[in-house]
């Protein structure tokens, strides 16, 4: 079956553990732990599936049991996991979350090269790549692979996502951002590529123009307390913006698959992150009663901002 949207992306055990008091020295007492399908290229595929779509996902695990477990929770979850990648002899990665009374969280990981995709991963899932009518790349697999999907995607007319920071390197990186419709950097990514400060609308303003001269149409950059700042051709939107990446990944997306603009695809953004914050450490449920509500919360406040 054609997928509407593709994920490519990390796959792990998400372990959180709420804990009381501060963590570190002492040991901390467990209030609460869950484990769920973790890692940002799953909660992405989830989200969407979620929102409606259908999605397929591209990612790696374990041939062990805990492998297993997280591919029977994404198809129940209506994802798509016969393009997953069940590495032999390896362990599926594990993330821990752990968030203390402070109000903070710690994250520890265990994400060992063997649960990373590779070029060879992504040419045999090209019929994925191909026929969704968008694919999101999360790039926090090695950089050979995040080009070769978005590549590929891109030769066959699909639009690419690029959820994150495209490297280091400045050949990949170019050729990456040639490859990418829509680019979406959070708070700490958006100064690291611009090579600035993002304090100020106008500094973000001058970074996203000059990175839609590299290839992207639409660029999205988390500025803290500023709010999101969506640019695209002469145009941009400034919105209030709650911090859950994956959610507020996945309606973007589906908002520009299903034909939006960048407009109405913003605010379904923002909104669907929104009513993620409200889930700390869980998955939300992005149910259209909870949407409209924040939907209509952020048209209460909103204003144009060119």
């Amino acid at each position: 079956m054609t997928a509407d949207v593709a994920v490519v992306g990390q796959i792990a055990r998400d372990l959180i553990v709420l804990v009381s008091g501060r963590p570190g020295g002492a040991p901390a007492p467990v209030r609460e732990r869950r484990e769920l399908i973790g890692g940002k290229g799953a909660a992405i595929a989830v989200g969407l599936a979620q929102l409606g779509a259908s999605v397929g996902l591209l990612g790696v695990v374990g041939d062990d049991e805990p492998g297993g477990r997280l591919l029977r929770q994404a198809g129940e979850g209506g994802v798509d996991t016969g393009w997953v990648v069940r590495r032999l002899g390896t362990a599926t990665g594990l993330i821990v979350d752990v968030f203390g009374e402070d109000g903070r969280w710690r994250y520890l990981e265990e994400l060992p090269r063997a649960v990373r995709l590779t070029p060879r991963d992504v040419a045999a899932a090209r019929p994925l790549l191909t026929s969704a009518g968008t694919v999101v790349i999360q790039p926090q697999q090695p950089a050979d692979a995040t080009l070769a999907a978005a590549e590929c995607a891109r030769d066959a007319g699909r639009r690419v996502v690029l959820d994150g920071h495209p490297g280091e390197d400045p050949r990949t990186r170019a050729r990456l951002l040639a490859a990418t419709d829509v680019l979406r950097l959070d708070r700490a990514e958006g100064p690291l590529l611009a090579g600035i400060p993002l304090d100020t609308v106008e500094a973000g303003l001058r970074a996203a123009d000059d990175l839609l001269r590299l290839g992207p149409a639409l660029v999205v950059l988390d500025l803290g307390d500023l709010g999101c700042l969506f640019v695209w051709a002469d145009q941009h939107l400034l919105l209030p913006h709650p911090s859950d990446g994956a959610a507020f990944t996945a309606a973007l997306a589906w908002g520009l698959t299903r034909g939006q603009g960048p407009r109405r695809a913003a605010r379904l953004a923002v909104a669907a992150s929104g009513v993620a914050v409200a889930y700390p450490g869980a998955r939300p449920d992005l149910t259209s009663e909870a949407l409209a509500g924040r939907l209509a919360e952020l048209d209460r406040h909103f204003a144009p901002a060119r």
